[in-house]
């Protein structure tokens, strides 16, 4: 078991708190520290609702978002290698509404209003959006692997032209932004012939301003296009992107076809395969990260709630006692951005801190200042404190707990199998060529590479170093690849090369140059047959030679 303290019988802070688990220190450190500064100041009303307990032992979740059938739900119906209750496919705007893909026993469909009752879901707090939103909200149950470890979020499709100007009745992006603030991952879905980023599709993924860190992008239906047209596709994709995600990094692009099917286009094959295989272990990551990005969530929520409470004190502070209040505030309200840069002086607070100042000056217009709460400065201590101190032991605690009991990753569905026998990526190719054939692999062109062996002078059947790596220089490779191709072919580290070790290192430079990484250590496979230990290779070897 894990404690606040190491110490053999349980262990406790100066404050006597004490917590078995990381999960339980997150939310004993929310409702003790952080939920009365949020409390006090209005915090929920102006940014987020307050978080429950399901918020922090909910399973990772993952948020497809993307504009009418670039292949959301197909995706889905990829991880899961299965049909999901509610689920619909087609090419015209099919899924309206949100569906939560969970893990039940029993298969089934919750509709939105059971949903946001139900203490044990995170959703309750959705409540807030209406019976417009519940109506079109529901959590699709069934028994599967994969869904044992992550749930998956699928979302309306986003419409384009003149149909994005129908109303859906409660405001999408503030249901989005609600969803990205608690999800572990966001998935943006393109089509390769849909780039195009309609207004309601811009004004969602700015809806995910301060979650950069969560956001991926997925190309999906890639082998639709050739090469030629993949690479024009990729380049007006990440242009778009940067008119919209205003950040200077780039954003991760997955590349490859998402369902099933027979790929239409062949000549990407490999780069579809790596492309899939790096998203998978992104998302397989996540249970592993899960604790991580709570906390990481709950240091952001931190931050933004000390910035409010300094705002809303200082509105306070600035209104008169009697008269003059409706024009004090509406001169307030236009002096916000003045207030940021005073506060941001003041508190030495980054800029990046603040919330946006258009939508808070529309949110102030409906509140009275003079009822606001003045500065409470032991709840700002309060959070500071649990900045400063408890949140390190927080992050000891959870290396603690990945190292005694490693979360499971991400299983079954696609994932099941993908790096397993000979349809694994990289399998029979690179350094793994030849790893399941009965003669030395290197064998095949050893009458190649002994011809120029015997011009660099051997002496009693070995080459210096000096001679191999004048040869080895000719393949124009840094000279720390070739540093570390020297060591894996110099199998008895007498510094020289036999003809063997020659032909091994010629067959190392072989593979880098046609782009695969080298090994740390020698496969068995790729060892010289002179050079093992096991006396039926050699006599193997020895066979084929004769």
């Amino acid at each position: 078991m894990f404690s606040w303290v190491k110490q053999e019988q349980g262990g406790s802070n100066k404050e006597g708190e004490m917590y078995q688990t990381v999960t339980e220190g997150l939310q004993t450190l929310y409702t003790k520290k952080l939920l009365p500064l949020e409390e006090t100041y209005l915090f929920h009303d102006f940014h987020s609702p307050a978080l429950e307990a399901a918020d922090f032992q909910s399973k990772p979740m993952v948020l497809l978002v993307g504009q009418y059938s670039t292949g959301k739900t197909t995706f889905i119906r990829y991880l899961l290698e299965q049909d999901f209750p509610g689920m619909r496919i087609g090419p015209e705007p099919t899924t309206d509404g949100f569906i939560a893909v969970m893990y039940g026993e029993n298969e089934g469909v919750v509709p939105g209003n059971a949903l946001v009752v139900d203490p044990k879901k995170p959703f309750r707090k959705l409540n807030a959006f209406g019976n417009s939103f519940l109506n079109r909200f529901i959590c699709s149950q069934m028994p599967n692997q994969v869904l044992q470890s992550i749930s998956i979020i699928d979302t309306p499709g986003i419409l384009s032209g003149e149909k994005q100007r129908i109303s859906r009745g409660y405001d999408f992006a503030e249901v989005l932004r609600w969803f990205g603030e608690r999800v572990d991952r966001i998935i943006l879905l393109f089509d390769a012939h849909k780039l195009d980023i309609s207004d309601e599709f811009s004004e969602a993924i700015k809806a995910f301003k301060g979650q950069d860190d969560k956001i991926r992008v997925v190309l999906n239906k890639a082998d639709q296009v050739d090469t030629q047209q993949l690479m024009r596709v990729y380049g007006a994709l990440m242009w778009s992107l940067g008119k919209v995600i205003n950040t200077p990094e780039v954003v991760r692009v997955y590349l490859g076809s998402f369902w099933a099917k027979p790929l239409q286009n062949t000549e990407n094959r490999r780069l579809f395969e790596a492309e899939s295989q790096d998203l998978f272990r992104d998302i397989q990551s996540l249970p592993r990260n899960a604790a991580l990005r709570k906390l990481n969530d709950l240091i952001k929520r931190a931050r933004l709630a000390k910035v409010h409470a300094y705002i809303i004190s200082y509105l306070k502070k600035e209104m008169p006692s009697l008269f003059g209040r409706e024009k004090k505030k509406d001169e307030l309200i236009q002096r916000l951005p003045e207030i940021y840069t005073v506060l941001q002086r003041e508190h030495h607070i980054s800029p990046g801190d603040f919330p946006n100042v258009t939508k808070m000056q529309d949110m102030l217009q409906h509140y009275d200042f003079s009822k606001f709460p003045s500065l409470k400065v032991k709840l700002i201590e309060k959070v500071d404190k649990m900045l400063a101190s408890k949140i390190a032991v927080l992050m000891a605690m959870i290396r603690e707990e990945e190292a005694k009991q490693p979360p499971a990753m991400v299983s079954g569905g696609a994932f099941e199998g993908s790096q397993d026998g000979p349809f694994g990526q990289g399998y029979g190719e690179g350094i793994s060529a030849g790893a399941d054939a009965e003669d030395w692999i290197v064998s095949r062109d050893k009458h190649r590479y002994d011809e120029i062996f015997y011009t660099l002078m051997p002496v009693n059947g070995k080459i210096t170093g000096v001679n191999a790596k004048k040869e080895m220089m000719n393949s124009r490779l840094p000279n720390t690849v070739l540093g570390k191709i020297w060591k894996l072919a110099d199998c008895d580290q007498d510094g020289m090369l036999d003809d063997e070790e020659f032909a091994l290192a010629q067959h190392l430079i072989k593979i880098k140059l046609e782009g695969y990484e080298l090994p740390t250590e020698l496969p068995n496979h790729l060892v010289p047959p002179s050079h093992r230990k096991n006396p039926t290779a050699d006599a193997l070897y020895n066979h084929i030679e004769d």
